[in-house]
């Protein structure tokens, strides 16, 4: 049974900015089914996609792993395509817990944890890279190179999976999708005062782009083609693909 997320419940005198803690670690699987539409078809298409895309000896780097959530939905869904999946996150707290996680199960493809920054990841032999809810903590000066940095690592034909949560490029819009994903968290069981406190503590870590900020920067950085296949309120998942040699 999860621990049920409070950390924002009690008021405080003043909100800290968010950070991947043990607090966080700790209630983080009820914290992301109750403020992240969609979390779990994201993470089950995941594995779909990586039983379509993983080849035989390559490797599956999951960037800002959490828990692990993504990693075992790859390992699970490419049991037949012996792979290495390297699943990275720079918290302390969250590497802990995937590790004990992914301990409680008989894999058939291993998952080697790593703590380390996304940006120090060294990508190679990829047919597949995620950062699920991961690149808006990056500071945004950095994040054209380290997408240049996976591009270069993903074997052609290979694919990133990147989530993220979106602004829209209207205020009106804006305003439309984050008052319906706040209602989406009231709907959840949060109160006024944990929806305001969050929002409080995530807005200077949390830098969100619209999708088509996103879509240059992939193109820029070498995908050929990218994909959105999901949207609901102001959360998104794409699929930006690496061409083929011979396209």
């Amino acid at each position: 049974m999860h621990k049920q997320d409070t950390i924002f419940a009690s008021p405080m005198k003043s909100v800290e900015d968010f950070t991947f803690d043990e607090a966080v670690a700790d209630v983080f699987p009820d914290m992301i089914k109750r403020s992240v539409p969609g979390y779990q078809t994201i993470v089950h298409t995941i594995g779909e996609l990586a039983s379509r895309y993983v080849k035989r000896d390559t490797r599956v780097y999951d960037l800002g792993c959490s828990l692990g959530a993504a990693s075992l939905s790859v390992a699970r869904a490419t049991a037949q395509t012996p792979c290495s999946i390297i699943a990275i996150d720079s918290s302390a707290a969250m590497v802990e817990r995937c590790n004990r996680t992914i301990r409680a199960f008989a894999l058939p493809n291993p998952i080697e944890v790593e703590q380390k920054l996304a940006q120090d990841a060294d990508i190679d032999n990829a047919s597949m890279v995620v950062m699920n809810f991961t690149l808006q903590f990056i500071t945004p000066q950095d994040r054209l190179a380290l997408l240049k940095s996976i591009y270069a690592g993903l074997n052609p034909g290979g694919i990133m999976v990147l989530s993220e949560k979106v602004s829209h490029p209207t205020m009106q819009g804006n305003e439309l999708l984050i008052d319906l994903h706040h209602q989406f968290k009231r709907d959840n069981g949060y109160s006024e005062l944990e929806v305001s406190q969050k929002r409080a503590a995530l807005e200077k870590v949390m830098l969100t782009d619209s999708f088509e900020v996103h879509q240059a920067r992939l193109l820029e950085a070498g995908f050929s083609d990218v994909v959105k296949w999901y949207q609901c309120y102001n959360f998104m998942s794409l699929v930006a693909i690496k061409g083929d040699d011979n396209e």
